[in-house]
């Protein structure tokens, strides 16, 4: 029988310092092939553009599925930095290669990993690879550095007013843009105007951001904040000045101003304590409209403070956009807590969402127990590996920095193989529901109304959470909320939070769309 070859191809995202592309690769290891008697090319390459400092890359880990699959004996590289420059992973993909029977051969570098030999000179090859990896992040780091310090760009979105010129490296002003810097500096500093009402200014203007898109109070604040219109250029937490900046565009003494009055207003949210939202449906009211979240909102009266969801879109760029209604925020959470209650209240809509969820989980079962075999395969594998490793090490024939490292990655990847593993059991436990009875179903709805009467805010905000997929909004008159089913006796503890229920996700994911539950509810 011919041994069955299967080549694997990699450059950096960056080809420039690539000595080999994929093409020189791939035509090399074509011709080894073709000098080897008996070895035949199984397929197209498995080819990768990406750092070889990880193994999670897409050509590397399709080659590993087919070695476990048994779809050819040998994996052929060009070099054994191609592989992986870092050792760890290094180690890890030759192990999952000898679990698989599967052996590794570089065209470049002769030797035999099916001896202790050939694999401590692989393991010395991966750290030569590592350190070359190390030394060019280095060297590219202080390249990087000397460009800030002579002031030119060092990369990323380029500001507001300025342009990258290619031959000098450096940013130059844009005529069209550039003008409209002092006059949102001007506004803001002199008018005393706020972000908002700035953005809304300059939307009213016909202006735009470089991106084509309407002003918005954040990207008023990104120009606010950014030293570059100084003549600054950004690197690892700093700002350089540089022998030779580019074109400053505003007055250092106003760009302090400006950042003496984002302190005083307290506009600078990294400066804001953390502190939870009272809007009990953050995160879950849609509109229908537009389909964007509807977020808290609020204006100040002469004794009271008035709380409001409001749909993004309206609350950013104004009813021209989006004429979804402002809706109370006492009012459209208590109806949606009222429907939430009599939703749980029916038993034959209940029954309906379980009778459906259990089809959905039964049809799928025969997939669900083959990933589940397929996983405790992949954990026994895992366990014998730590065993093999520990055993080495007992042995004195492995020292610890190499050893210990890999079974702590074995262990963490035994230890999320097991949590996968229960939740493919739970699912195979709970494929025979069985819709709860009218004492249940009293049970809940009492659970669910004293977590939300008597506990902590944070509580029940996070009980919602759980209960709600979505609100969804056409007008004050038509909300529609869409409810998940919790599982019966894991009821909120007000007092001390609450356990687990059972996952849900949209609908295109693992669990059934019929374990949602719709109600209805208006806001007068």
């Amino acid at each position: 029988m011919p041994l069955r070859v299967a080549m694997y191809i990699r450059i950096s995202t960056d080809e420039e310092h690539q000595p080999f592309s994929l093409e020189a690769q791939e035509l090399k290891l074509r011709s080894y092939i073709d000098s080897q008697p008996g070895w035949e090319l199984i397929g197209a390459p498995y080819r990768d553009e990406a750092s070889g400092a990880t193994t999670d890359r897409p050509g590397l880990q399709r080659a590993l599925t087919a070695a476990r699959a048994g779809y050819f004996d040998v994996l052929l590289v060009y070099r054994v930095d191609r592989l992986s420059r870092s050792l760890r992973g290094l180690v890890e993909i030759l192990d999952q290669l000898d679990e698989t029977k599967t052996a590794f051969r570089s065209a470049t570098e002769p030797f035999d990993t099916s001896t202790p030999v050939g694999r401590m000179l692989v393991q010395m090859l991966g750290v030569f690879a590592q350190f070359e990896r190390e030394t060019i992040i280095d060297r590219v780091i202080n390249g990087m550095e000397r460009k800030a310090a002579r002031g030119e760009w060092c990369g990323g979105y380029r500001p507001y007013g300025y342009e990258l010129d290619s031959a000098t490296a450096k940013l130059v002003t844009v005529e069209r843009e550039a003008p409209l810097i002092p006059v949102i500096f001007d506004l803001y500093v002199n008018a005393r105007m706020g972000t908002r009402a700035l953005a809304k200014e300059l939307n009213a203007r016909g202006h735009r951001t470089k991106s084509g898109k309407r002003w918005s109070g954040a990207s008023v604040m990104v120009v606010l904040r950014n030293r570059a219109y100084l003549g600054e250029v950004y690197f690892r937490g700093q700002w350089h000045k540089g022998d030779d900046p580019h074109s400053s565009l505003i007055d250092p003494e106003l760009f302090e101003q400006a950042q003496q009055i984002i302190a005083a207003r307290g506009e600078d949210y990294s400066r804001r304590a953390s502190n939870s939202s009272d809007y009990l449906l953050a995160g879950r009211v849609k509109c229908t409209q537009c389909e964007k979240n509807y977020i808290g909102t609020s204006a100040s009266g002469n004794k009271y403070r008035y709380r409001y969801y409001t749909c993004f879109t309206l609350s950013r760029y104004g009813k021209g956009h989006c004429g979804a209604d402002r809706l109370p925020a006492d009012q459209l959470e208590d109806a949606v807590l009222e429907a939430l209650l009599a939703a749980y209240a029916d038993a034959d809509l209940i029954a309906q969402a379980v009778q459906a969820a259990a089809k959905r989980r039964a049809d799928g079962q025969d997939l669900v127990r083959e990933e589940l075999e397929a996983v405790s395969k992949e954990i026994a594998a895992s366990e014998a590996g730590i065993d093999r490793y520990l055993t080495a090490f007992e042995a004195g024939d492995l020292p610890q920095s190499v050893c210990g490292p890999r079974v702590q990655s074995l262990a963490e990847k035994t230890a999320q193989l097991r949590d996968r593993q229960r939740d493919l059991q739970e699912s195979l436990d709970l494929a025979d529901l069985t819709a709860p009875g009218e004492e249940d179903l009293a049970a809940l709805r009492a659970g669910i109304r004293e977590a939300i009467d008597s506990g902590p805010p944070a509580v029940v905000k996070q009980l919602l959470e759980v209960l709600i997929h979505e609100v969804r909004v056409e007008s004050r008159t038509s909300v529609k909320p869409v409810f998940r089913l919790p599982e019966l006796g894991r009821v909120p503890d007000p007092g001390s939070g609450f356990r687990a229920m059972l996952r849900s996700v949209p609908p295109a994911g693992l669990e059934p769309a019929a374990k949602r539950l719709e109600g209805a509810c208006s806001i007068r």
